[in-house]
């Protein structure tokens, strides 16, 4: 992936500085129904943004948009531009899985492979034939990193299907970053897990984030409170013409202007529970 010129984000907050990935007016239809538009935001190097909303809003779509994700939907198409360190990365000659491996994905509901626990942090490394002095000691770095090694040392061979499910999700995001990448896209990583182990998820993020650009969708307004840098808040309107309803970009601030003096009345209402 080349690097191009980036143009100018159109004013919809504050461009944070050493911006890694950026949406530039951005629509995203399925076949003829427009989801998502007016989406212009920008995530920066060592930042966890948080993109929040009642259900329907976008979230996820804007999400999945960011390493091409959508593309395995049918009908799915984006319009605008989105630029991973200055180059869009839906031009044609841009690699989708190569964006994939720089800008990893870890889903709401903890997706292990039927593997043994080493195999799914190795899988990774080995299909794209990435170069490590010694596969055993990348693994282990990256359950270091995931926080689970001391968990997980002494049953490397055992099926990744018998941890529980908070290890589960610190395994997916192991075996995420295993193949280095540069953003970590979450959506919901929480959503599925126990208290415990969501503080367990948390405080991993906030680990991770002095490596990586980390963008999470949640419905926890507390944990967008604490972890987040910045803050993203989407709603759904209706055409006034079809009546067709689409998600779009309410506000994106830093998140102690988000929650505790938000410049739209929208955003008010939802996180003080009015609606949503």
């Amino acid at each position: 992936m080349k690097r191009i010129e980036a143009r100018p984000l159109h004013e919809s907050g504050p461009t944070p500085a050493g911006t890694v990935l950026e949406c530039d007016d951005v629509r995203i239809y399925y076949d003829d129904f427009l989801a998502v538009k007016d989406v212009s935001l920008g995530f920066a190097a060592h930042e966890i943004t948080a993109l929040i909303g009642p259900s329907g809003c976008g979230k996820s779509t804007v999400l999945r948009s960011l390493n091409r994700m959508n593309d395995l939907i049918p009908g799915s198409k984006v319009e605008g531009v989105i630029r991973y360190h200055g180059q869009d990365i839906y031009t044609k000659d841009v690699d989708a899985i190569e964006v994939r491996r720089r800008i990893g994905m870890v889903f709401q509901k903890p997706n292990p492979f039927p593997k043994s626990i080493f195999d799914n942090i190795a899988y990774g490394p080995r299909v794209i034939n990435m170069k490590v002095d010694s596969m055993a000691d990348w693994v282990e770095q990256c359950l270091r990193r995931a926080a689970l090694w001391d968990e997980v040392k002494d049953k490397l061979k055992q099926s990744a299907l018998g941890l529980s499910g908070g290890q589960q999700q610190r395994l997916c995001i192991a075996r995420t970053i295993a193949v280095k990448p540069d953003v970590i896209l979450m959506d919901e990583p929480c959503s599925a897990l126990d208290p415990i182990s969501t503080l367990a998820i948390e405080d991993l993020m906030l680990e991770l984030r002095d490596e990586y650009t980390i963008v999470i969708v949640t419905h926890n307004m507390q944990q967008a409170a604490r972890v987040a840098d910045r803050t993203a808040f989407f709603t759904a309107s209706a055409d006034p013409v079809t009546g067709q309803r689409f998600g779009h970009l309410v506000e994106y601030d830093h998140t102690t202007k988000i929650f505790e003096n938000p410049a739209d009345r929208r955003t008010e209402d939802y996180i003080s529970g009015k609606f949503g």
